[in-house]
């Protein structure tokens, strides 16, 4: 863990491939009581009717956006599946908006003594050098392709094209900080959890559990 700079909360990210089980751990700090900014639910209010990001989009990317003046993902997946130039635009649209957000995050919760920062592509983006400690959630290949192949939607194609653009596992598990195993069950990945959390925050106020 990196040493912690001046004061405010211990910044921790939050991060996993796809069916790893990540939305899940978010939900489990969350539970404890420990501030979570969630990533992709800041960019679904980007996308949204009215959102920050919508009619910049709908700009760069024309007929993307639907009857209400939202983002259609699907429309905008086509725009840019295969084209490194027009991803290249969308994120550069999108980031600086998605750091605000979780910039504002940050300011609301400084008296907080550990945050979370729920960010799915985190070392993609050089995200982790927001945070003074990483979690890595993980599972061995086989229960992740499981996982993920039973989804709606989702074929070997679609999983392998998402996997070509994230982060090999194993890499991510070699730079992480902690690293939270949801192939053995939700409660030995909440005693994890747990773990974590009174590591990082020994010494600081306790979080307040959340309600419910």
């Amino acid at each position: 863990m990196r040493p912690k700079a001046g004061s405010g909360p211990i910044v921790l990210g939050l991060t996993g491939s796809i069916g790893m089980g990540k939305s899940a751990t978010a939900a489990m700090f969350a539970k404890s009581g420990i501030p979570v900014h969630d990533a992709d639910a800041a960019v679904h209010a980007l996308y949204g009717p009215g959102g920050a990001a919508a009619a910049a989009i709908g700009k760069a990317f024309p007929g993307v956006l639907d009857a209400e003046g939202g983002v259609d993902r699907t429309r905008l997946r086509a725009a840019v599946l295969d084209a490194p130039d027009r991803m290249a635009a969308l994120e550069a649209i999108v980031h600086p908006l998605v750091r605000a957000a979780s910039t504002y995050f940050l300011a609301r919760h400084r008296t907080a003594p550990l945050v979370v920062l729920d960010i799915p592509l985190l070392y993609e983006t050089g995200g982790e050098a927001r945070c003074d400690a990483v979690a890595v959630v993980s599972a061995p290949p086989e229960v992740q392709r499981a996982r993920v192949l039973a989804r709606p939607g989702m074929d070997e194609a679609a999983f392998a094209a998402i996997l070509a653009k994230q982060m090999p596992d194993a890499e991510k598990r070699a730079r992480a900080d902690f690293i939270i195993d949801t192939s053995r069950g939700f409660p030995a990945a909440e005693a994890e959890v747990t773990r974590i959390v009174a590591r990082l925050t020994q010494g600081r106020a306790p979080p307040h559990p959340a309600n419910g």
